[in-house]
């Protein structure tokens, strides 16, 4: 895991949260954080960001907000995402350069196969 050790006692240094090295990152456990239909649905809008990073509270989810801590931390400890605390807020990118070293091709084809399953509109109720 690394975290930010270079930052001590700089109260302006972004705070990383624990994540995997880009050795550490397992398959099972990427593939596991991208079937849940939420976290993939974060993973895709950080992707369209193009690198940009999002605050939690930016996403507009249909879950409570300890549902969507979770979620984060899911994606974060998988090694999907990169975390980092700014003030009171959680900042998080998405780790397409460790992901594409450990996996490549893996996160642009869940991406591909995935997206129309964001724009397909849902049933009506009956």
């Amino acid at each position: 895991m690394t975290i930010d050790q270079d930052c001590a006692g700089d109260p302006d240094c972004p705070r990383l949260l624990p994540e995997p090295a880009v050795a550490e990152l397992r398959l099972e456990a990427v593939l596991h954080a991208l079937a849940d239909p939420t976290r993939l649905r974060i993973v895709a809008e950080l992707a369209e960001t193009g690198g940009d990073e999002r605050n939690c509270l930016a996403f507009e989810l249909p879950v409570t907000k300890s549902t969507l801590t979770h979620h984060f931390r899911v994606l974060r400890e998988a090694g999907l995402i990169r975390q980092h605390r700014r003030g009171t807020s959680k900042m998080n990118t998405l780790r397409l350069a460790d992901l594409g070293e450990r996996f490549p091709g893996l996160l642009d084809a869940v991406l591909a196969a995935a997206e129309p399953c964001f724009h397909t509109p849902k049933p009506a109720a009956r």
